[in-house]
Formats: structure tokens, C-alpha cells, sequence
């Protein structure tokens, strides 16, 4: 079966991280000093320290398998400077005393804990119709194309790498067995094996259910059981990309489908609400980073 929360999140989740980014842009202005030794911002006055970041970055890559990068920490960079905010405005409210949040048993948890709560109480998301629901299966039944995809993935950091890698598989190595060994991508655990996809063919940028563009044009282009002739460059890895099956889309019935499709658009509209909220917040903060 297709996946419509596998779009209906991913679009949800850039939406959030555009807003986020921009909210930090439109922050007030510090000073212009030099930070603290050890510090990534000041919050308010409150140092970040950049200890707190470096354990971030160690826990994305071991859940992830993405390698540390100057992406990786700017993109976390900003997420722990908005939880500070967050932080702030929630002990400024008093839900540091909440017994929910005191009950938690670390530090870490008690602050995500009242954010939780301070979120909750103070975010206002925008109802769903049922015509947005309709409107929305509709949408992305009209985004698959004639087929759907089901490829296996081993992503790799250097080209070297990946080209010993595809000589293997290309020399009858099971595919699987070298993405345990090889692959940095969260599926290595699985084979490399990835979700069902579809999206039309030729491949245009924009319509490939949040595949990368080179990506999905070699996926498209493969014969079932074919493996790509040369490794794929995407950003900071390098992909070699092996096609295990192909069919025609399933697509299941609105009746069945509108109430995970309902579910969604409301999870959207909440971490729009949030994403909003968050960049409220942020304009009355002095931040220097």
C-alpha cells in the first residue's frame, strides 16, 4: 500500500524546519561580542554550551548513520537555540513546577518535559475539514506515477568507498549483507531495503516524493534486480542504489485512507502552529551566536 504518511510528514517537517530557520533570522540582534570559550549562543544571557551540541550531533549519528558534517551542526545549532528560547518561556511561566516535569528523571527530560506542556497550553493549530481531507487524498494520488518503486540503498561517505562497494554487488555479493557491512543510512539494519514510492516518470524536480532527483531518475531507469552503474553523489554520500521490485501503485480507497490522511494534515497543522509560535518567541530574544 502506498504511504501517504510518509509524504503528508516529510512535507510537514520542511515546512517546520523553513519556519524554524527563519525564525532565528528574525530574532533580535545581540551585541556584537565574542562568545563565551566553549559556547555555540547566549540566549537572554544564557550560554549554550557547546558540549550540549557536540552530544546532540553524537546521537543523530548513531540513530541516523549520517556522518558529522558543518550541515548537521547548523541544522541542530538553531534547534537548540529555539529549545533555549522555549526553555526561558516556559520557566518564565512556571511549568518548571509542574509535578509532570518534576517527576522526570534527568535534566534533559524535565526541560523537554515542560516544553512539552508549555506548547501544548499555548499552541492554537487550525482545524481540518473534511474538504481539506478530500482535497488532499486527491493530491496525492494525482503526484504517483504508472509505477511504484521498492529500491535497497547503500550509502557510503567516501567515493572510494562506494566504488569497492559497487564492484562487489556488481561481482554477486548479496546487496543486503553489504549494506549491514558498508551502508550509514538508517536502513543498513534492514538490508538497505527503502518504502514503496511512486512518482511520475521522466522524473521532473519537485514531484519525487522527497527523493533526491538523481536519485529517483536511477531508480526509475533500473530493471528490477539491476543495481546502478555508478555510485550516486547526494551531498555528503555517496549511494549505490539496488532495484528490488516494481508493480503498479496500491492505492487504497478514501474511505479507508481519509482518517490516516485526517490524522496527518492535523499533525501538520500543529507543527505549523508551532513552527509560528516558536518564531514569535524568538523575535523578543537577544541571541548572540
Amino acid at each position: 500500500m502506498f504511504r501517504f504518511h510518509n509524504v503528508i510528514r516529510a512535507a510537514g517537517l520542511s515546512a517546520f524546519a523553513a519556519m524554524a530557520l527563519a525564525s532565528s533570522a528574525q530574532a533580535a540582534d545581540a551585541p556584537a561580542s565574542t562568545l563565551p570559550a566553549d559556547a555555540i549562543a547566549v540566549v537572554n544571557g544564557v550560554t549554550v554550551p557547546k558540549s550540549q551540541l557536540d552530544a546532540v550531533v553524537r546521537e543523530v549519528s548513531a540513530k541516523t548513520g549520517q556522518p558529522d558534517s558543518l550541515q548537521m551542526r547548523q541544522a541542530l545549532k538553531e534547534e537548540l537555540i529555539a529549545r533555549e528560547v522555549l526553555r526561558q518561556a516556559a520557566v518564565k511561566a512556571h511549568y518548571d513546577t509542574k509535578p509532570e516535569v518534576q517527576q522526570a528523571t534527568s535534566a534533559d527530560a524535565r526541560v523537554g518535559t515542560q516544553i512539552q506542556l508549555y506548547l501544548k497550553d499555548n499552541l492554537h493549530a487550525d482545524q481540518v475539514s473534511d474538504d481539506q481531507v478530500k482535497a488532499r487524498y486527491e493530491a496525492l494520488v494525482a503526484s504517483l506515477g504508472k509505477n511504484e518503486f521498492q529500491p535497497r540503498v547503500i550509502a557510503v561517505t567516501d567515493e572510494t568507498t562506494a566504488k569497492q562497494v559497487l564492484a562487489k554487488a556488481k561481482s554477486g555479493q548479496a546487496f543486503d549483507a553489504l549494506a549491514r557491512q558498508y551502508s550509514v543510512a538508517p536502513t543498513k539494519t534492514d538490508g538497505g531495503l527503502m518504502p514503496w514510492v511512486s512518482y511520475p516518470v521522466p522524473v521532473a524536480e519537485g514531484k519525487t516524493q522527497g527523493v533526491p532527483l538523481p536519485l529517483a531518475q536511477t531508480i526509475a531507469q533500473l530493471p528490477v534486480g539491476g543495481i546502478s552503474p555508478q555510485p550516486v553523489h547526494l551531498g555528503n554520500v555517496w549511494v549505490i542504489v539496488k532495484l528490488d521490485a516494481k508493480r503498479p501503485p496500491q492505492i487504497p480507497p478514501y474511505d479507508q485512507a481519509k482518517e490516516t490522511v485526517k490524522q496527518q494534515l492535523q499533525a501538520m497543522a500543529l507543527q505549523k502552529a508551532a513552527a509560528q509560535f516558536t518564531a514569535e518567541q524568538m523575535k523578543n530574544a537577544t541571541i548572540q551566536q
